[in-house]
């Protein structure tokens, strides 16, 4: 006997789960998850429109109870249906229970007051009108004298008046208008606004022309493509080398054969830029998706993409959920960012999701990047991706020099500033040929690695590799396996009392390039200055107008931005991200650091990056210095494998949270104890899971935040299917553990940022 499980109603809180019903066995071979049905619902049985979530073979309830599904629906899978069957991959994947999976592909399912404009119109002919018009003067009916005289006296070809302004101008009322559209003599039209957040006159003619090599990779994804060739394209371009453009002739060749796309941007910050480039290319077809847009306009974007008005859908993950029926491709830029994976439940990875999404609409996917993840680039060297090339900016413009500069010999020459001689040269020659700079500090979230600033040596984790994090107390820790030490008070290394955690910001820089170069006009861009609604926008519309001369930041500066007048970049400490308490640190700083130096000369004038750091021999800074995407990965590579790490193998984290300590212990202590129990029946019973290792439970980087303490447990393993074996098996145990019900459990495939 099958069964299935159905979501009703996810917009009505007592709806918001799913229900059982019996398959009849007529429908057994024809039903599938995502599918929509029609089912008896409540007491009185009445008809109801559901979607199959799940099917299985195990019934939840006493069978008697259990009803019949009616039969399939009339229009069997929607749109609604693929997504609902995402979510259902999603749950599985990555771990959420079915309604956080349906309420992150369903976002806008709630409601959202429609912006409406309503207007009076004549419902008969203006003769008619001008007849009942005299009718009104002779029983001396002036509010209805005063509509019709207005009616009859607007534009014969308009759009009558409009209801807010007739009722206001003129001095009547609704109940003017009701009786005289019972009769018939007019109508009241309701119009739906959808609130654009792109302003047409930023729409501008842009005619676009491939180089050869732009042509190359166009030519073959989409004969790939034409042949069923669905594997996801990796564009590894150079900063400079004109992805974008081949994105968009990609996407033109998509809505030409009347299909949709959808593009992924990694920042909020990206949005301005980025959108008006397709804007010019495409038009109103484009519309735009990202987190600080209101309820009403993110409500506003999906039913316009819903009911066709736009096909071309640009933001970060959320948009991956656009209501498209006739997807045909999903472009996700500057794939190798952090912010693809979400960091709340389902903790889904958005290039992953996407190329689901994708084999459920037969579109494909194109992945962009001049500093390819890891974990892509290696998917591309086995054959799961194809790859395409772009080793050199487009024709005419060259990649920046890059220099690196040896804070410990600064230090030794009794330079004790944030800028090194060599970087304070630079901007001030710059400053004075009335040319731009860009300050980069990776400060956020970075600030708890110990270093000597004398010789460079970080204090590492003897278990792990990672290094070892400041805690209050005096405590150095490894957020892995929970490793910890008292905090150094000389370097262990070379005896100097230089030594400590670095603390600087994008504040005291500001306040430094003001002091150090008196007049100059300085902006300053980070997560305070950017809070308000369309702060990026501002920043980055006045820094590209010219009207500032240096643009200090965080990583939202160095992220896809195009100033043909910055031919400076400084990079001032490279080593915040470097010694980052996480296995993902190398390759994070490799990638901020090329995207860093690639925002400097791209424009007529030559450019130069300087990367300020202590450790200058450190593969990732020598190869991002030398823009040799190709040389660290190898280096990383050898590093993953020997610590088997992602991609060389799969890590799924359990992350444990109660306002409790004691409770959370003592849940550790059992979730501990139910994973060894689980792994044993694996390895005993499925013969799988030889290689699996159980690391944790151990603090989370984060010990404690908001009085929720918190602790993470790791198991890494090469098989896929054995992690996510090991989740199924310890979420049904979850779900009996009285005393597991006082924790906050959630599991993570694969992690990307720090817990």
């Amino acid at each position: 006997m099958k069964y299935a499980n159905v979501i009703v109603d996810i917009s009505l809180d007592k709806l918001d789960r799913t229900f059982q019903y019996r398959v009849p066995a007529e429908l057994e071979d024809a039903l599938g998850v995502g599918m929509q049905v029609l089912v008896p619902f409540g007491n009185g049985s009445r008809r109801l429109t559901a979607y199959v979530v799940e099917l299985t073979d195990v019934c939840e309830w006493e069978p008697e109870r259990v009803k019949d599904i009616i039969g399939i629906a009339e229009k069997g899978i929607r749109l609604e249906g693929q997504l609902i069957a995402l979510a259902s991959w999603m749950r599985r994947m990555y771990g959420s229970t079915m309604n956080q999976a349906l309420k992150t592909v369903l976002p806008v399912r709630r409601a959202v007051q429609e912006k409406v404009k309503k207007s009076i119109v004549l419902a008969v002919p203006r003769e008619e009108a001008a007849g009942s018009l005299k009718i009104f003067e002779k029983k001396n009916q002036k509010a209805r004298m005063r509509l019709m005289e207005a009616l009859l006296n607007a534009e014969p070809d308009g759009n009558g008046l409009d209801y807010s302004g007739a009722l206001k101008e003129l001095g009547i009322t609704a109940q003017t208008i009701k009786p005289l559209a019972e009769m018939g003599l007019v109508r009241v039209e309701a119009d739906t606004i959808f609130r654009n957040p792109v302003k047409p006159s930023e729409v501008q003619a842009h005619p676009v022309i491939l180089y050869p090599r732009q042509q190359a990779v166009v030519d073959g994804i989409l004969s790939r493509a034409a042949a069923g060739d669905k594997r996801p394209s990796l564009i590894h371009g150079v900063t400079g080398s004109g992805k974008t453009e081949i994105y968009m002739e990609l996407i033109a060749a998509v809505l030409e054969a009347g299909k949709q796309a959808i593009v992924l941007i990694p920042e909020i910050a990206l949005t301005f830029q980025t959108v008006l480039r397709f804007y010019k290319r495409f038009g109103d077809q484009v519309s735009i998706m990202h987190s600080r847009l209101s309820a009403g306009e993110r409500y506003d974007q999906f039913e316009r993409a819903r009911k066709g008005e736009v096909r071309v859908m640009i933001g970060p993950r959320s948009a991956l959920f656009t209501p498209f029926d006739r997807l045909g491709i999903i472009v996700i830029d500057e794939e190798h960012e952090g912010s693809y994976k979400s960091e709340t439940v389902p903790r889904y990875h958005a290039r992953e999701t996407a190329i689901e999404r994708a084999r459920m609409s037969g579109a494909f996917v194109v992945l962009g990047s001049a500093t390819p993840s890891v974990d892509s680039y290696e998917k591309a060297r086995i054959g799961d991706y194809q790859l395409y090339e772009l080793p050199v900016r487009v024709p005419g413009r060259k990649l920046p020099e890059t220099e690196i500069v040896d804070l410990r010999e600064e230090l030794r020459m009794g330079n004790r500033s944030i800028f090194s001689a060599r970087l304070e040269e630079l901007i001030r020659d710059r400053l004075s040929k009335k040319q731009q700079v860009m300050l980069f500090i990776n400060r956020r979230g970075y600030a708890g690695f110990v270093s000597c600033r004398a010789c460079g040596h970080v204090i590492k984790c003897p278990h792990c590799d990672v290094s070892l994090s400041l805690h209050r107390g005096g405590r150095m820790v490894c957020h892995y396996c929970g490793y910890q030490r008292p905090a150094e008070k000389k370097c262990p290394s070379c005896g100097s009392s230089y030594i400590g955690a670095f603390r600087a910001g994008t504040q005291q820089v500001t306040e430094l390039v003001q002091k150090e170069f008196p007049g100059v006009r300085v902006l300053r861009m980070d997560f305070d200055t950017t809070k308000q609604k369309g702060g990026h926008e501002q920043i980055l519309e006045a820094f590209s107008r010219g009207e500032a001369d240096v643009l200090v930041g965080t990583q939202m500066i160095v992220k896809g931005h195009d100033f043909p007048g910055v031919t400076l970049v400084g990079i001032l400490a490279a080593d915040l991200s470097l010694y980052a308490g996480d296995f993902h640190a190398s390759e994070r700083t490799f990638q901020l650091l090329t995207q860093a130096a690639g925002r400097a000369g791209r424009g007529d004038e030559s450019g130069i990056a300087v990367i300020q750091t202590y450790s200058p021999d450190h593969y990732s800074v020598k190869a991002a210095a030398a823009q040799d995407y190709k040389s660290f990965f190898e280096q990383e590579m050898a590093y993953r494998r020997l610590m088997n790490y992602p991609p060389a193998a799969h890590l799924l984290a359990l992350y444990m949270m109660s306002g409790q300590e004691a409770a959370l212990e003592e849940g550790a202590e059992l979730i501990r104890s139910l994973t060894f129990e689980a792994v044993r029946r694996l390895q005993k019973h499925e013969g799988k899971g030889a290689d699996i290792q159980v690391i944790g439970p151990a603090e989370a980087g984060l010990a404690k935040l908001k009085d929720v303490y918190r602790k993470v447990l790791y198991l890494k393993c090469g098989d896929l299917s054995v992690l996510l074996a090991w989740k199924e098996s310890m979420e049904a145990e979850f779900g009996r553990e009285e005393r597991l019900r006082a924790l906050n459990i959630q599991f993570d495939m694969d992690p990307v940022n720090p817990f």
